[in-house]
């Protein structure tokens, strides 16, 4: 039996001790590591499978953590977590109390920037390099970035400003023709082109100043370990193209990888997706704003759809399966696909822009400049909207309420179901006068019979879903869910109405006076920051209306919140139904 060589592999200098000739076996072992861990515990995977070559070639050839490698987006960066000091605790990966998902600073010095969102990698090792030379510093600076990622305004923003400069920086693309799903555009086309040896314009990179090499095969150990060595003693910036297989060593990840991409649990030995129940399941909410807006395009032939990158994610693939001329995929632009949408609305199109919320806090200036300013229609569909679990601070989508409601113009709706998300999504293609978020969360909802015919919602309405004595609780979005269960849990339930306030912006005024004159003790939810949100709302009216009335602010507190299970995470700020129950049973007494 062969002798375990990861076993003995601790941090990168024990990797350093081995003979070239002893790595491509320790390859091997490092892909079987983060399969089995993965295949139980969930993850990342397909990417980390790609680089593991290009992994073990950084840090043989690199005296890291002194020499300072980042990650772009991080899915990647398993394996050199694994080979930086952390391979005994890699099983508890993006879970509670665990490891990041990503690469974080405070989590290891061989982490040398924090990232999970695209694009920032060239940008944060610039900014080291010009930090070393001038403090005399002599450190090498590499940034790994994918295809996909580089093809980003804020990566061409990098490379432009590097080109000028005769920083230690090196760029490395790892060219594999996909990021979450295939790569788009123009720059995937002449890469493809240079990849095929039928490129005949002039090189980009070398246009741009860096000293270019590659292709070359990211599989090939030696070849990289080899061109590695010889870039480390070239000056200033330099880009070494790197070509890889997203998925390598696993077959099923490397034929479908987008669903390899992050598959779940699945068998280790034969790479097979374990099943998972969906029969008599709720739908996601990311499959009813899909089949929704096919079903809405179909009768209405204004409607286009957008998203940056994330037809999967999003489920905008169900309208670019059937619409394809009316759906676009812009790659990883944020700020492009915000601007897009503005452009098309200005010529009478009905555009549904469907961006994470956390990727709308890229593309905040073209929100209120390009959109809001000129009250342009655009209807913005924010999907994992709130706390998202395991890929923790980096995604959770619990800014945009605050930012949001801050900008003039613009309409915020919250849907609590399945439903009501079919229902305002019908209401803003028939026309609104003014652009509109849509926030809805992470996951499946709760309604099986999601598929009503549509109803056009009130813009600005709220309503009472339960009628109680002492106590009203104000709700928006689906953390609603949660208070019905806390509320059917309740001593003192006969005394608490609960109210689905649905729009953050407007509020239903009436609404709101109505409960500001009944009751004594008011408390607000939401699945987003307290500072500047939807209670934050519900104080300002008060104070402006002269109201008493002692008001209690529930959602997420003035802080990062990490990796766990939605849950867990509920939990941890009290807005899950256990801690909501306590709570209510603690106020709902004391005006009997």
């Amino acid at each position: 039996m062969t002798k375990s060589i990861l076993d003995h592999i601790n941090f990168p200098s024990d990797l350093r001790e081995l003979t070239p000739d002893e790595l491509p076996q320790l390859a091997k072992e490092l892909r079987k590591f983060i399969i089995n861990i993965v295949a139980t515990k969930e993850g990342h995977l397909g990417a980390s499978l790609g680089v593991v070559e290009l992994t073990l070639a950084l840090h043989y050839v690199f005296n890291t953590p002194n020499d300072q490698l980042i990650w772009d987006v991080g899915h990647q960066a398993y394996g050199h977590k694994i080979l930086t000091g952390r391979k005994e605790n890699f099983h508890t990966n993006r879970q509670q109390d665990g490891i990041s998902g990503f690469p974080k600073r405070d989590e290891s010095e061989y982490d040398a920037f924090g990232v999970g969102h695209s694009s920032t990698s060239i940008s944060a090792a610039l900014g080291m390099a010009i930090a070393s030379q001038l403090k005399g510093e002599d450190k090498h600076h590499i940034a790994v970035i994918g295809d996909a990622s580089i093809a980003s305004g804020m990566a061409f923003e990098g490379l432009n400003h590097a080109g000028v400069t005769n920083a230690n920086l090196l760029v490395i693309l790892n060219d594999n023709a996909i990021g979450i799903d295939p790569s788009v555009g123009a720059l995937k086309q002449y890469l493809t082109n240079v990849k095929k040896g039928k490129e005949k314009q002039d090189n980009i990179f070398e246009a741009l100043n860096f000293d270019y090499t590659g292709p070359i095969d990211g599989h090939d150990l030696s070849a990289l370990i080899s061109e590695l060595k010889r870039l480390k003693s070239v000056k200033g910036p330099k880009f070494l193209h790197v070509i890889t297989t997203k998925g390598k060593g696993l077959k099923q990840a490397e034929d479908d990888q987008v669903k390899y991409h992050a598959p779940g649990k699945f068998d280790s030995v034969t790479g097979d997706i374990l099943p998972k129940k969906t029969e008599g399941q709720p739908p996601k909410f990311q499959d009813v704003f899909g089949y929704t807006i096919v079903e809405l395009a179909k009768k209405n032939k204004t409607i286009v759809g957008i998203t940056p990158a994330m037809p999967t994610g999003s489920s905008l693939k169900y309208m670019m399966a059937e619409i394809p001329e009316r759906a676009f995929d812009v790659g990883i632009a944020e700020q492009h696909a915000v601007t897009l949408a503005a452009g098309m609305a200005t010529q009478g199109l009905t555009v549904f822009c469907n961006i994470y919320s956390t990727f709308l806090q890229r593309a905040y200036d073209q929100l209120i400049h390009d959109v809001a300013l000129q009250n342009l229609p655009v209807i913005f569909c924010l999907d994992r909207a709130g706390l998202v679990g395991e890929d923790g601070a980096t995604h959770h989508g619990v800014f945009d309420l605050a930012y949001l409601r801050c900008i003039p113009n613009m309409i915020i709706c919250a849907p609590r179901n399945e439903i009501e998300l079919r229902n305002i999504m019908y209401t803003a293609q028939l026309g609104l006068a003014q652009p509109i978020a849509i926030r809805y969360p992470r996951g499946r909802g709760n309604i099986l019979d999601w598929k009503q015919p549509f109803t056009k919602l009130e813009v600005g309405k709220g309503t009472q879903l339960k009628k109680g004595k002492t106590l009203a609780i104000l709700s928006v979005g689906s953390i609603a869910h949660n208070v019905v269960e806390a509320i059917s849990k309740c001593d003192y339930s006969e005394n608490i109405s609960h109210y689905d306030m649905r729009f953050v912006k407007p509020l239903d005024e009436t609404l709101l006076h109505s409960i500001f004159t009944k009751y004594k003790d008011i408390v607000t939810i939401e699945n987003g920051v307290t500072t500047g949100g939807f209670g934050s709302a519900i104080l300002e009216f008060a104070s402006k209306n002269n109201y008493t009335t002692r008001i209690k602010i529930l959602g997420i507190p003035d802080t990062f919140i990490e990796q766990a299970s939605i849950k867990q995470q509920h939990q941890s700020v009290k807005i899950d139904a256990e801690s909501l129950c306590i709570l209510f049973n603690s106020i709902a007494p004391l005006r009997l």
